[in-house]
């Protein structure tokens, strides 16, 4: 009976492995095994039927050594794509497994396998901070659970123009030149970055607790208030099982639009946004792009901002205090105008926009955020 059980588990698990190009499912991006925000994509062959059938041998002879709690825990890590809370799998750190003539680790497998069939090396993974194995250097026993790791969103120097969006546009509202105007939005006037003055009030009200607040927009109007932030994560979505953080679901919306209905529908498991040592880093949890863009993402003498392309299970690190202070130049007229233009982030869903796009100005994309970081 215990082998049955052990047997079934491992069976299950071999079922629920990742796509790889040509399954079908692959294609749609679920499991994030593409590239990431310079927009090319690492497609990975289909494995002929010799070393599909090696990998499979090597990865049911590998779990069949797993105690059969573990096996639950990997099992609902990826049966629930990482929607449910689930616990560490630690598993020492040292065991090899060779699948041709490639010679992985034990996470790395399994990371592969359940996650990532395109993955090379580990410099390409970042560990989410809520996993026991963050921060620590080479541990006996390491978290393998493939739901506690993050593809690395790199950053090409330079980058190439995926998106541009003119600083012009940060002007504030009273410059005589500020856009973009009513006829560029085919609306009212806007002008980024929106929702400063409840967030300076929040500031100048004495809370001093929050890291930031996070405000969620339907094209040009925004939905419910103001969220503060004063956990160091925060979980923004729509619907994730065993969800605890920013509900969009919960919002009340008058919007009819069929787009937006649709977008907001894809939002899903949504994103992950969290404060850590070296910034703030967005992890995309959704099955669908996201779209980011922050003044620390792109090179300070740039009078442009990148709209970056973030792929489903990949995090970018959207903001850098260090860079953001930096910004902050006595002769620099940017800042001088808007101090806090270089401490607001916007986040799309699913729909991208800047001059690759129809949608040249976030506030005509279905369903967005904008965080705005607490700078005191």
């Amino acid at each position: 009976m215990f082998r049955t059980k052990r047997s079934g588990l491992v069976r299950r698990l071999w079922r629920s492995r990742a796509p790889v190009e040509g399954d079908g499912e692959a294609d749609r991006g679920t499991h994030g095994s593409g590239g990431c925000c310079m927009g090319k994509t690492t497609k990975v062959a289909k494995s002929n039927a010799g070393s599909e059938a090696e990998l499979k041998a090597l990865t049911h002879s590998i779990l069949k050594k797993i105690k059969e709690k573990q096996l639950e825990v990997l099992l609902q890590a990826v049966e629930s794509k990482g929607g449910a809370r689930s616990p560490c799998l630690l598993l020492p750190s040292k065991v090899d497994a060779k699948v041709g003539q490639l010679s992985y680790s034990l996470p790395m497998l399994l990371y592969k396998v359940f996650r990532w069939p395109d993955l090379r090396h580990s410099s390409e993974l970042k560990r989410l901070s809520c996993c026991e194995s963050y921060g620590k250097i080479n541990p006996e026993l390491v978290c393998c659970n493939p739901h506690h790791m993050s593809r690395l969103c790199e950053l090409e120097s330079p980058p190439p123009p995926y998106s541009r969006y003119p600083m012009d546009y940060l002007k504030p509202p009273d410059s005589p030149d500020s856009g973009p105007s009513s006829s560029d939005t085919g609306g009212t006037t806007y002008s980024a970055p929106v929702g400063l003055s409840d967030s300076l009030a929040l500031q100048e009200s004495g809370d001093q607790a929050h890291w930031c607040v996070v405000a969620y927009w339907e094209e040009k109007t925004r939905v419910g208030r103001l969220y503060s932030v004063q956990e160091s994560s925060l979980d923004i979505f729509y619907d994730l099982p065993q969800g605890n953080g920013f509900c969009l679901g919960q919002l009340c919306s008058d919007n009819k639009s069929q787009l937006v209905q649709m977008v907001r529908a894809k939002i899903g498991y949504g994103i992950q946004l969290t404060r850590e040592p070296d910034g703030v880093w967005v992890y995309n949890r959704s099955c669908y792009p996201i779209f980011i863009k922050s003044a620390t993402l792109d090179n300070p003498d740039s009078r442009t901002l990148l709209v970056h392309k973030v792929f489903p299970g990949f995090s970018i690190k959207a903001f850098d205090y260090d860079k953001a202070g930096n910004l902050q130049r006595p002769n620099d007229h940017e800042f001088t105008q808007q101090p806090r233009t270089g401490f607001t982030v916007q986040i799309s869903f699913v729909k991208g926009w800047g001059q690759c796009y129809t949608r040249q100005f976030i506030s005509s994309c279905p369903c967005w955020l904008e965080v705005i970081f607490n700078t005191r």
